[in-house]
């Protein structure tokens, strides 16, 4: 699964690796990104745009905005065939954009925070889906979800279940909208090679959302993160 990610790179560097010409957006950091905080998605309506969105995912048939907080992770394997995502899968894909994530190994009673990264340290866009989503009141909201699929072996140590992380030469068929048939996109969806990632033990401070520090993505001794 993915319940906590970072984004740290600048826009000019997203711009250069997304392929962005229009940075009109208000951006900040965020070493410590929650579900329900605001998130940068890439989508294509034309051409590739830069937009924020609200994570946890909101079916446009909803009328209750805490449905979102159920809805931060799609699974690969039931996103063609599940109401809540089917046409989503269809219709409004998107990547969204961090530069690492944070998964937990049990032992015992505790929980070690892990960060994870491509060893490039380059940003990456995590397969996502969005929605435009209209409150009862007539306020309209753009919710997201990340997909995750079966883990490689590196993720495997800590999780079952890891984020699909797109590689770039498949950005275009994953963004065109044009594209509707599943086996197509399904495929697309495959575990991220382990080769090309690392993972290393990180502050337990992190687990704590209000600690939202460049601290939370600094190695530590496996010891010192329990």
């Amino acid at each position: 699964m993915c319940g906590r990610f970072e984004i740290h790179s600048t826009l000019e560097i997203i711009a250069q690796i997304f392929g962005i010409d229009d940075l009109a957006l208000d951006y900040r950091p965020s070493y410590n990104i929650a579900p329900s905080q605001d998130i940068l998605l890439v989508v294509n309506n034309g051409k590739r745009r830069l937009i924020q969105s609200r994570w946890g995912f909101i079916p446009s048939w909803s009328k209750d905005l805490s449905t979102g907080y159920r809805m931060i992770n799609a699974r690969a394997e039931s996103l063609a065939e599940k109401r809540s995502f089917k046409t989503a899968f269809e219709k409004q894909r998107c990547l969204v954009i961090a530069d690492g994530f944070y998964e937990w190994k049990k032992e015992g009673a505790t929980k070690k925070p892990f960060y994870i990264r491509l060893k490039s340290k380059q940003p990456f866009g995590f397969a996502g889906l969005y929605n435009a989503w209209t409150s009862p009141d007539g306020g309209e909201i753009i919710t997201s979800t990340i997909i995750t699929t079966d883990s490689n072996e590196l993720i495997q140590l800590l999780h079952n279940r890891m984020p699909v992380i797109a590689s770039p030469d498949n950005y275009d068929l994953w963004l065109d909208a044009s594209v509707h048939d599943k086996d197509i996109l399904m495929p697309l969806l495959k575990p991220f090679p382990s080769e090309s990632m690392e993972l290393y033990a990180v502050t337990q401070k992190m687990n704590s959302i209000k600690h939202n520090d460049p601290e939370n993505i600094k190695p530590v001794k496996v010891d010192e993160a329990g």
